[in-house]
């Protein structure tokens, strides 16, 4: 199983930034596809981003978070983060980074494994 730690989350003005990132010593870690979902309380998770595997040529986005947000991966270190540039209130979640989906990686039923979650909290 994949294990995965997050880190980086914080209060926030709206306009502010964040970096998130995810950390594991998982061997395999650049041939995994990596994805970030986020979750409100009482709410379902849901996708935010998503890397292709290797070299990370290829991104998707939740059309909220498109030209705000920015997937990216550092395989020497077994890294993923989420670049988050103006910050909206609506972006208030749990941040969570997900690996290796097999299906349909927009859903979170898709992933292998998970991290504990980042807490991002966007004030008005």
């Amino acid at each position: 199983q994949v294990q995965l730690v997050e880190s980086g989350g914080g209060l926030v003005q709206a306009g502010g930034s964040l970096r998130l990132s995810c950390a594991s010593s998982e061997r395999t870690f650049s041939s995994l596809p990596m994805g970030w979902f986020r979750q409100a309380p009482g709410k379902e998770r849901d996708f935010v981003a998503v890397i292709s595997s290797g070299s990370g040529s290829v991104t998707f986005y939740a059309d909220s978070v498109q030209g705000r947000f920015a997937i990216s991966r550092d395989n020497a270190k077994n890294m993923v983060y989420l670049q988050m540039n103006n910050l909206k209130p609506e972006d208030t979640a749990a941040y969570y980074c997900a690996a290796d989906p097999d299906g349909n990686w927009r859903s979170p039923q898709a992933y292998n494994g998970w991290g504990q979650g980042t807490q991002v909290t966007v004030s008005s």
